[in-house]
């Protein structure tokens, strides 16, 4: 009997707001599902907001209404022959019987589910979810704060006891994102020195700031870059790094 393949949980968190976790979740899960063609579920637990379901609203009535969005969506889904990738509401308490069903009764079984949990980790569910994940990755920012917060919130989440016997294996990466190309990379070097001591796992590569992050696709004119229907488009990957980040993300995954 053929082994069914197992979906990894990944989540994208942050307890700090503004550092990027939901645009890094979009970003990734539409260039993995999109380009690369992995299957991809988004489970946006992020209530009672649910961001990722609000822009994947708003990316559906930009295509309708610009030419360029439309063409791109047209001639991506005829080459790629399937759907978008579901972006499913739910709150952080049941987020992972969510996504249990989910590969239970789909026709596909996922690569990868995402999920956006809320950043702040006394939020109910949030810390079980989190202890469900095999990978978390924790964008962070030349901050003292973001940089602070996250390292004390790291240490305490790797040392918390598994809940059940049944544990998977998990491993949490902390990433530089929005890095200002201006700064001194000697900061950096000194946050990272700091992280290392700590025994916290650091990806190599490190995500560009570009005003872009804070844009979505129906303020995008002629290209793409934050979208939920459409993979960013190749050079801007380049540009910010990301395109180095998707490579990285991929190995520590074992994709």
């Amino acid at each position: 009997m053929e082994k069914k393949k197992e979906t990894l949980k990944v989540s994208i968190y942050a307890q700090k707001g503004g550092v990027g976790k939901s645009t890094i979740t979009i970003l990734l899960a539409s260039v993995l599902h999109y380009r690369l063609g992995y299957n991809i579920v988004v489970l946006d637990c992020d209530f009672p907001q649910h961001s990722l379901i609000g822009i994947r609203e708003r990316d559906k009535r930009t295509i309708m209404e610009s030419d360029f969005h439309k063409k791109l969506a047209v001639k991506q889904f005829h080459t790629i022959n399937k759907k978008a990738y579901p972006i499913i509401k739910c709150k952080a308490e049941n987020a992972l019987e969510k996504a249990f069903e989910y590969c239970e009764t789909s026709s596909v079984t996922p690569d990868i589910i995402f999920f956006d949990l809320p950043g702040t980790a006394n939020t109910h569910g949030v810390i079980g979810a989190l202890k469900g994940m095999n990978f978390i990755f924790s964008p962070i920012t030349a901050d003292r704060l973001v940089v602070e917060s996250t390292l004390a919130f790291s240490e305490v989440f790797l040392k918390l006891p598994a809940k059940n016997k049944n544990a998977i294996e998990q491993s949490l990466y902390l990433f530089w994102n929005q890095v200002d190309g201006r700064e001194k990379t000697g900061l950096y070097e000194l946050y990272q020195s700091v992280i290392e001591e700590l025994s916290i796992r650091i990806m190599q590569s490190r995500i560009m700031d570009s005003k872009r992050f804070r844009k979505e696709i129906d303020d995008t004119g002629n290209y793409v870059f934050k979208s939920t229907l459409l993979p960013a488009d190749v050079q801007i990957l380049k540009a910010t790094r990301v395109d180095q980040f998707v490579i990285e993300f991929l190995k520590v995954i074992h994709m």
